[in-house]
């Protein structure tokens, strides 16, 4: 018997493709589950112009049998079969893919697609076997042959005897070594397990004997083993289901059965679309953030399926990462693999899906937000950082897709608000959008520079995230009106009291002056106080950079020293002014305590540190003496 050699650029692909191609060895299953699946299609295919064959798909299935004394893993199925010559051809030469060129001659639209299209899935066999034996009998031929090969080395073909058409993959898997165990593909529940994740929408039957226990006739207490075939895999997935056919207790058994979480979810969404690109999704928004969100260890993305068979567990490619906590599924044919079918080529159709994915999203997140607003803020407080990261990153690209999705507590409201909802209700003098930013809402409240704002009845947003303001600097305007802080130097608003803090500056410009030099390096200049009613003091900047800002990006791992332009402000009308006006015609030294101290007070209203605490302790007991 002649061993016939694989082409040399076959046979340097073959090695290339055991060793390095596929990362799991399981995925073999996969590809020759569906191979057996396109060798049923094409019997499908060839009865469409071929009145001798009649297609009872129910006629049609896959067999996995295990033989774990033999060490043999067949793959059995009821389809086409192969000739010598096409053994030989698809076969002979890897890479020749039998079904791209099949597809490619009988282009239909009736959802019968073709999954293999590269011809290297077959090869992937020798990932886990010594010896793969394929016997195949064509429905156009009466002799059946048998394809034999041990590897690179070359294969044989010679006749033999097969009684049905179709094709019998027969795997000698290998023995187990140190750092592999073989043993597992020999295992029925582990099988069972591999099919279930890759293949259980395959649309014919793929059955194995699956061994139970059962009672011994006439014993009421021992029991004995049996094999009985069943059924593995699903078949018709729930995405190919009428929407009208599924109840909302159908998608949540889905989520559930898929893993996608451990909550119950918000929202879901049915996607089938035919157009630019087919493709059908089954998108989950989550009702509660995963423990690992945040960390480095999350892995964002859908399931990815073509045909129905598993491609990918998670497609990173097909989620922006401001939307990163959708759970789901896509389905396409629509997508060019490569020959692995592990990875995706980055092509127009991948594109066009992860376009309209986010945009059907977006569309979803805003009907709950108008329709169903206790759902929405159930949805936000789990993820509506992710929201506002995704304003702040690549540059604030993605800021007009994501600002009318973020929602702010009110300081009138004391509740989440959004940003339409603020300017809508903005009095006509109002200027800017103003916010306050620190730890709580209970603190922020406590704030001396919201006092004017306030004052003028205009409503304040309560930044109370690190990521808020960063977001909030990206975005810049919302509807034509500038975001300013309450600790801004220029509040834009045209107070009573301009005149005559103006002319207290004029009057006092020795003692500030004198101030400001007290407090060389810590603020750039101390003035009289515009926005101050009932507190003595406060800090407000001058610049981009602002005191809640500092505070975070000092808080950094690499600790980059940012400073805010500090301003000291002095309310005029609070009795301390005129004790600072009293130290500095009689007591120059009473002066630098009292404004050492206004300083370290300042510095804690805002939460800032103290430089030396020891100091600021001692300056406290030179005023109680």
């Amino acid at each position: 018997m002649e061993k016939k050699q694989f082409q040399a650029e076959s046979k340097r692909l073959l090695e290339m493709m055991i060793n390095s191609i596929y990362t799991q060895k399981e995925i073999f299953l996969r590809e020759l589950i569906s191979n057996a699946s396109d060798a049923i299609d094409k019997i499908y295919y060839k009865a469409l112009t071929d009145d001798s064959l009649h297609f009872d798909k129910d006629s049609y299935s896959i067999k996995i049998i295990p033989n774990k004394e033999n060490r043999t893993l067949t793959i059995r199925d009821t389809g086409i079969g192969m000739t010598q010559e096409e053994l030989e051809s698809h076969l002979g030469i890897i890479a020749k893919s039998g079904s791209l060129a099949f597809k490619n001659e009988n282009e239909t639209k009736d959802g019968h697609t073709i999954i293999g299209q590269f011809g290297v899935g077959f090869y992937s066999a020798f990932m886990v076997a010594d010896v793969v034996t394929v016997i195949s009998k064509s429905v156009s031929h009466d002799q059946a042959y048998k394809w034999e090969s041990t590897g690179a080395d070359g294969y044989t073909i010679v006749p033999c005897e097969k009684e049905t058409p179709g094709t019998d993959i027969i795997l000698q898997i290998k023995e187990n070594t140190e750092d592999e165990n073989y043993d597992e593909f020999l295992d029925e529940y582990r099988l069972r397990a591999i099919i279930k994740k890759y293949s259980d929408f395959i649309r014919y039957p793929i059955k194995m004997d699956i061994t139970s226990q059962r009672l011994k006739e006439g014993s009421e207490s021992e029991y004995e083993s049996y094999q009985e075939e069943q059924r593995i895999n699903s078949m018709v997935p729930i995405w190919r289901k009428n929407k009208n056919e599924l109840t909302e207790e159908d998608y949540v058994q889905f989520y559930n059965e898929k893993r996608y979480g451990f909550d119950k979810p918000l929202k879901h969404l049915h996607i089938s679309a035919d157009g630019a690109v087919v493709y059908q999704a089954i998108l989950f928004i989550p009702e509660s953030i995963p423990f690992d969100y945040y960390s480095k260890e999350y892995e964002k993305g859908l399931e990815l399926y073509a045909n129905g068979v598993l491609i990918m567990n998670k497609c990173a490619d097909l989620l922006p990462d401001y939307f990163s906590f959708v759970k789901g599924m896509v389905d396409s044919e629509s997508l060019s693999l490569n020959i692995s079918r592990e990875m995706l080529q980055h092509d127009r159709q991948l594109k066009l899906i992860a376009k309209n994915i986010a945009s059907k999203i977006k569309s979803q997140l805003q009907s709950m937000l108008k329709n169903e607003r206790e759902k929405y803020e159930q949805f936000y407080q789990s993820f509506g950082r992710q929201l506002k990261f995704g304003m702040y990153s690549d540059f604030g690209m993605h800021k007009d897709t994501l600002q009318d999705l973020v929602m702010f507590t009110s300081s009138k409201e004391k509740k989440l608000v959004t940003l339409d909802e603020y300017v809508s209700r903005m009095p006509e003098d109002q200027k800017y959008i103003y916010y306050a930013s620190g730890e709580s809402v209970e603190r922020i409240e406590k704030l001396p520079q919201t006092e004017l704002v306030s004052d003028k009845g205009y409503e304040i947003l309560y930044f109370t995230e690190d990521i808020d303001e960063f977001a909030i600097k990206m975005l810049q305007t919302y509807k034509e009106k500038e975001f300013r802080s309450v600790s801004s130097g220029d509040l834009g608003i045209e107070s009573d009291e301009k005149e005559n803090t103006d002319s207290e500056n004029q009057e006092n410009t020795e003692l500030f002056d004198y101030m400001t030099n007290q407090l060389a390096g810590k603020v750039t200049k101390v003035r009289a106080s515009k926005r101050l009613k009932s507190h003595p003091v406060c800090l407000s900047t001058d610049g981009e950079i602002t005191l809640e800002m500092e505070k975070i990006l000092n808080a950094m791992p690499n600790n980059p020293q940012v400073k805010a332009d500090k301003v000291l402000e002095i309310n005029i009308h609070h009795d301390v002014f005129q004790s600072l006006k009293e130290a500095y015609a009689n007591d120059k030294e009473k002066l630098a305590l009292y404004t050492s101290l206004l300083y370290s007070q300042a510095l804690l209203i805002e939460g800032l540190p103290l430089q030396d605490p020891v100091e600021f302790t001692n300056d406290i007991c030179k005023i109680m003496v």
